[in-house]
């Protein structure tokens, strides 16, 4: 999650403090699903509740909400558990149905409705896969092996993953954008959902930026919210595979660029939380970093505020009052916020390839603040 101050112990022990229930990963949801399915093919009996092993060893044990068994295949049900996490997910039925497949062809992945299909290059899958990731899938052909090697069976199957409603869900996430089309993707890397962890959207921020390299963009824009993604593509033209809908994940975008740099960033964002990038936090959220009116009335005097205008600052309401307080006194605020937005993200960067503009917006989307690679004020 964010960088800077962490209880001792990390988001974990913090978590565990707070008495917040973990959840299910759609992946692990499948899994179980599979294995119950494949169970009951080859003994006409689902377990229920149907145990898995995790990539890290734990064993959960999943109820079934649904079945049916038929010739040559067999469907099970799990409502995916989200825990304590908002996760859009929460609730959605996710089923597997298992079906016999000629000898040699091994586990072969197949969407169902609700589930989509990849059709971009840059993720994980090639193009035309179903959006199975890679770990729910070894997941799944470990468990297969598993329940062929006790009831004496084969694991050469085919599994069909569908959610209940996963096409429509999809729409609250960033598959389209993604090229994900017709549902959602099944996921997860540990089978555990982390309430609050938000690795779901850091690890959708990851894949938008491995879609707009494998699409040659040159440009990509990490924006905090609708507005500002609008501005960004008015100022920039940028197409949508190059927007990252990057919330108040900056610092996720930026260490992910450092990594598989793109030689333009535009970051644009509210004023309010663009100062706190401006002031070194890489988390934007309110609950994990707050505007600094010291600090916005120590920019104010660099831009020549004198003594009255800056106590002003220091004593505004908000970010944006301070901004126009500035502003009505011909001092650059905005451009200066923006300027220590771009040094922070540079910091982290390091020496990535990668030039950066920030544009700082108020609520209605005027741009309060700009300022362009290799540009300072003054």
């Amino acid at each position: 999650m964010a960088e800077g101050t962490k209880p001792k112990g990390g988001r974990s022990a913090q978590l565990e403090r707070t008495g917040l229930r973990h959840g299910w990963t759609t992946g692990a949801c499948a899994t179980a699903a599979t294995t119950a399915a494949y169970t009951a093919l080859l003994t006409g009996e689902f377990p229920d509740p149907v145990t898995v092993t995790l990539p890290k060893g734990q064993r959960p044990a999943f109820a079934l909400a649904a079945e049916e068994l038929a010739d040559g295949q067999a469907m099970a049900a799990v409502v995916k558990d989200a825990g304590d996490d908002p996760d859009v997910t929460h609730g959605a039925l996710v089923r597997a149905t298992v079906r016999r497949g000629g000898p040699g062809t091994g586990v072969v992945f197949r969407a169902g409705p609700g589930v989509g299909t990849v059709t971009r290059p840059g993720l994980p899958l090639p193009v035309g896969e179903p959006a199975i990731n890679p770990v729910p899938r070894q997941m799944m052909r470990e468990h297969i092996a598993e329940v062929a090697r006790r009831h004496g069976g084969s694991a050469d199957v085919e599994i069909e993953i569908s959610v209940d409603g996963g096409e429509e869900i999809a729409r609250s996430t960033w598959n389209p954008r993604l090229g994900i089309l017709g549902g959602l993707s099944i996921l997860g890397t540990t089978g555990i959902v982390v309430p609050y962890s938000c690795s779901a959207w850091i690890d959708s921020i990851r894949r938008g930026v491995d879609v707009a390299r494998a699409a040659g963009r040159t440009h990509v824009a990490g924006c905090t919210g609708s507005t500002s993604e609008k501005v960004a593509v008015a100022v920039h033209g940028l197409p949508e595979d190059a927007l990252l809908d990057m919330g108040d994940f900056a610092g996720a975008v930026l260490k992910y660029l450092r990594r598989h740099p793109v030689p333009r960033l535009t970051i644009a964002g509210g004023f309010a939380k663009l100062s706190k990038l401006a002031a070194g936090h890489l988390d934007l959220h309110s609950s994990r970093s707050q505007v600094d009116k010291g600090f916005l009335a120590g920019l104010a005097r660099q831009g020549g505020a004198d003594d009255a205008l800056a106590v002003a600052v220091a004593g505004a309401n908000t970010g944006l009052e301070a901004v126009q307080l500035c502003a009505a006194h011909g001092v650059p605020l905005g451009d200066l916020v923006a300027e220590a937005a771009r040094a922070t993200a540079l910091g982290v960067l390091r020496e990535a390839p990668v030039a950066v503009d920030v544009i700082c917006i108020d609520r209605a989307g005027t741009i309060v603040g700009q300022v362009e690679p290799g540009r300072a004020y003054g």
